[in-house]
């Protein structure tokens, strides 16, 4: 039986789900959000938080600050109040509400920013908002994930030695491109290992990182508008960009089996059916990291009315469910079961003289409890 006597301390490195019925591939999911802090966000929060305690850079006095979409800035609030430090995040309107008022009960602070497109649009509005506030008072403390190297150091320790115990035959690896810091710290990690692996970056169809022209993004945590410091193309065997409405579909597609998982995950599992469905898998041995799960997504990716005034009606079928096909050419949902023909009014049934059998005999035998 695990004891812990801090949050972080725990986080489930070693469960898979196997899409093979799902989506008709077979790809191994890496389920990464089985922890306190609800994402993978939590490697990097812990590694940079105790990365700068080291270097005597945070301080009892420190306020920690960070921009954040969401998931970071939940594990550093998180941290935060583990270890008694302040915190502020400082995230835009995409930000999902449940997210924020996470935070908040986790005695941070947040400001959400208005975009800019001159800027660099809602990152850059946040990365001017946390600069401008560090030249205002040194206790202000910004570990900055964008540049941090405790980013990508703590998936080149943690997220890709535990991948390489479970498949040491592992074939290709696909990963979700945010900041990068998953991104290179597994590519760094496969680049030196016995084998070869390819490794396959799934992006946002929006997002500047590996080039594509900049477009609205309305689901936080993979892409980024401005060109990701901590990314070394050099690493990546591939990109695959995937629209929000594939991610959409790829959520639903999963929540109908019981795996309700975040937008991050969903983005991550179409690439990965995309990648997959062009490609001969005979053989192949294929991992997929899941950043996140989907209690956060209630209110926008699973909330009908969200989804179809960004991504219209057609979307999602009149239950609520994803409508047409899914990544990897399985449809989303069955067809719809007609309603059944009204039926003839039945006569009321002879009455019956009363049960002989105790009530309480009845009810066990009933299956009561």
């Amino acid at each position: 039986m695990p004891v812990i006597t801090v949050p972080y301390a725990f986080n489930e490195e070693e469960l898979y789900v196997d899409l093979q019925a799902i989506f008709g591939q077979s790809l191994f999911l890496k389920c990464e959000g089985l922890n306190f802090a609800g994402s993978i966000k939590l490697k990097a929060a812990t590694e940079m938080v105790e990365a700068a305690e080291r270097e005597g850079v945070l301080t009892p006095d420190s306020v920690l600050v960070e921009s954040s979409s969401g998931n970071l800035g939940v594990a550093l609030s998180m941290i935060a109040a583990s270890k008694g430090y302040r915190f502020l995040c400082v995230t835009d309107s995409r930000c999902n509400l449940s997210t924020r008022l996470m935070m908040e009960a986790l005695g941070s602070q947040v400001h959400i920013v208005a975009a800019d497109e001159a800027s660099g649009g809602f990152l850059g509005a946040r990365l001017d908002y946390v600069r401008d506030l560090c030249a205002s008072d040194d206790r202000w403390v910004w570990l900055s994930q964008y540049t941090n190297p405790g980013n990508w150091q703590a998936h080149y320790r943690r997220t890709a030695p535990a991948i390489a115990r479970w498949f040491p035959h592992l074939d290709v690896l696909f990963i979700g491109a945010g900041t990068t810091g998953t991104l290179m710290g597994c590519a760094r990690y496969f680049r030196e290992w016995h084998r070869p692996v390819q490794i396959i970056a799934v992006d946002s169809v929006g997002s500047v990182t590996f080039g594509g022209a900049p477009g609205r993004r309305m689901i936080p945590g993979l892409g980024m508008s401005v060109h990701p410091p901590l990314l070394d193309e050099s690493f990546v065997d591939e990109a695959v960009r995937v629209a929000e409405a594939d991610t959409v579909r790829a959520c639903h597609q999963l929540a109908r089996h019981g795996f309700l998982f975040g937008g991050s995950t969903g983005t991550v599992v179409s690439g990965a059916m995309d990648w997959l469905s062009r490609h001969d898998t005979r053989g192949l041995t294929a991992v997929a990291i899941a950043p996140d799960l989907g209690e956060r997504y209630l209110d926008t990716i699973y909330h009908a009315n969200w989804v179809q005034d960004l991504y219209g009606e057609d979307l999602l079928g009149a239950d609520g469910a994803s409508d047409g096909p899914a990544p990897g050419g399985q449809p989303a949902v069955p067809p719809a079961v007609p309603p059944a023909a009204p039926r003839e009014p039945r006569p009321a049934p002879p009455r019956r003289s009363p049960d002989p059998q105790p009530r309480d005999q009845r009810k066990e035998q009933a299956g009561d409890i």
